[in-house]
């Protein structure tokens, strides 16, 4: 078994910032070759100077064994790589067929296009992979996991050998999971070579053959998966030690203070978003919702916390301590002690150019306790900025001065969580994908000022489609598909299943598909 991939010396600087320095790294062909690493280590770097995206500041990259100098995909295409991107690259109004062969029709101009001949090779690569695939189903009816396999069956049209999948995962059921991994075991099998990206430590001891650790730009370490174990993971990937799991325990819920009651959200165009959807949180509780984007959580948001795009019908109830939520504006909610922070930072949340400082006290400026006279008083809000960067290790240097948009998107969010979970009065607290973007040791940290909020007799609401983070911090779990609360998980089933979080997890993604 020779090798696929050979980097030497590769450093990629972006002006004085060097996001890879000096790697080296041999991946073996008929692989799975794990890339794991903090947000910022260098991964996603990597792997597009390997799929010709990037070029190096210095270094080689030997493919097969022969060195080449990529100037753009499809240099590397041609010398049989393929890349399945984290957002999928496919047009929603073209057929799975059309848009597998989009870019190699294997026709000139002016040819007819043997269609005939396409649908066949795609439909043997999908026997033998294990890709099942209508060749002839437009692209928008097609569920996330066989969107997945579209861009699969892209790469083996194209004949690629060496494939590059970057975080595959993050948008998939336990079940699309599965059926992935097995897809990848057949396609190593088979002689293909897989370089994967990851964050989720469980799926690369799971599907890996080879880890490679990144931290800052530099490999810390490649090893064997059968040789490793999380936590070792999780120290190279941080620089010290890792809870993984939070200690989580029993809570005491309390009077019920969201109350849901048959809500039904109806988009402008006459789509049914929302379908009778019923849930309580109670007072000192975390319910979590688990299911696949897009099944109504955004706009469950969106009418909880008085974000309606213009022309949406919503009908039914929801109220916070018997007060009701429906037709009020974000500021009136805010001001009956809920507080949100939402699922796009960007769009809802923070303003880039603006300070740290500013941004935390972003949506708080009314807050009396901040003011002095007509205007702030700077040593109150010295001293809640200082308290905040230092109680969720947010790295900033002058947050008086510094933007935003200087920062990492995972402190960009510690920011939006520091300013939310410390309101004062908060009664109910809307979580929406609360550490995307957020590094594992991070984590560790939010998670821990969720349970000390829920501790406080806060109702929380988690909406994550991570779910470990659900099962790990959630009192009760609901299952959300199409609109709909279909399953709910009792506080003592909760407790029981823990205990098998694998098998959980199958039963959660039974409910949610």
């Amino acid at each position: 078994m020779g090798v696929a991939v050979r980097l030497s010396g590769i450093s990629k600087r972006f002006g004085n910032f060097a996001a890879n320095s000096n790697i080296s790294l041999s991946i073996e062909e008929g692989t799975i070759h794990a890339l794991v690493g903090e947000n910022g280590a260098g991964k996603s770097t990597l792997t597009k100077i390997i799929y010709g995206m990037l070029q190096p500041s210095e270094g080689e990259v030997s493919i097969q064994g022969k060195p080449v100098n990529f100037t753009s995909p499809r240099d590397a295409i041609n010398a049989g790589i393929g890349m399945v991107h984290q957002h999928f690259m496919l047009i929603p109004s073209l057929s799975a067929a059309e848009n597998i062969m989009l870019g190699d029709e294997h026709a000139g101009m002016f040819q007819r296009l043997p269609l005939k001949e396409i649908k066949a090779s795609i439909q043997q690569h999908a026997l033998e992979f294990g890709l099942a695939v209508d060749p002839e189903a437009m692209v928008e009816n097609l569920s996330v996991g066989e969107e997945q396999r579209v861009e699969i069956l892209k790469l083996l049209f194209r004949n690629a050998s060496i494939m590059i999948f970057d975080e595959p995962t993050a948008v998939l059921t336990p079940s699309e999971t599965e059926h992935l991994f097995a897809t990848l075991r057949t396609l190593r099998d088979k002689g293909k070579t897989i370089i994967l990206i990851t964050h989720k430590l469980d799926e690369v001891l799971a599907v890996a053959d080879t880890i490679s650790v990144m931290r800052k730009g530099e490999i810390t370490g490649t090893m064997q998966a059968a040789s490793t174990t999380k936590p070792e993971l999780a120290q190279m990937m941080v620089g010290r030690s890792v809870l993984l799991r939070v200690t989580n325990p029993p809570p005491s819920p309390g009077e019920t203070v969201l109350d849901i009651k048959n809500l039904d959200f109806c988009t402008a165009n006459g789509e049914r978003k929302l379908h009778n959807l019923t849930l309580k949180v109670k007072a000192g509780e975390i319910y979590g919702i688990a299911g696949v984007e897009g099944n109504g959580q955004s706009e469950l948001l969106q009418a909880l916390y008085g974000l309606l795009p213009a022309g949406t019908s919503l009908v039914g109830e929801a109220s916070v301590k018997g007060e009701s939520l429906i037709g009020k504006k974000p500021s009136e909610i805010t001001l009956m002690g809920v507080s949100l922070t939402p699922e796009n930072r960007l769009k809802h949340a923070v303003i880039l150019n603006y300070t740290v400082s500013g941004n935390l006290l972003f949506g708080r400026h009314r807050e009396r306790s901040f003011h002095r006279g007509i205007g702030f008083n700077s040593d109150v809000l010295n001293r809640y900025t200082n308290q905040m960067i230092a109680d969720y290790d947010i790295k900033c240097s002058t947050p008086a001065t510094q933007p935003l948009s200087s920062l990492s998107g995972g402190n960009q969010q510690k920011i939006v969580l520091a300013r939310e979970l410390n309101r004062p009065n908060i009664s109910l607290l809307i979580l929406a994908q609360p550490t995307r973007g957020i590094d594992i040791g991070a984590i560790e940290t939010i998670h821990n000022k969720i349970i000390e909020a829920r501790n406080k007799g806060i109702a929380i609401l988690l909406i994550s489609s991570e779910l470990e983070e659900i099962i790990a911090l959630s009192t009760r779990i609901g299952c959300m598909y199409k609109g709909a609360i279909v399953y709910e998980f009792t506080p003592e089933e909760v407790v029981l299943k823990k205990n098998s979080e694998h098998e959980f997890k199958k039963e959660i993604g039974i409910h949610i598909t």
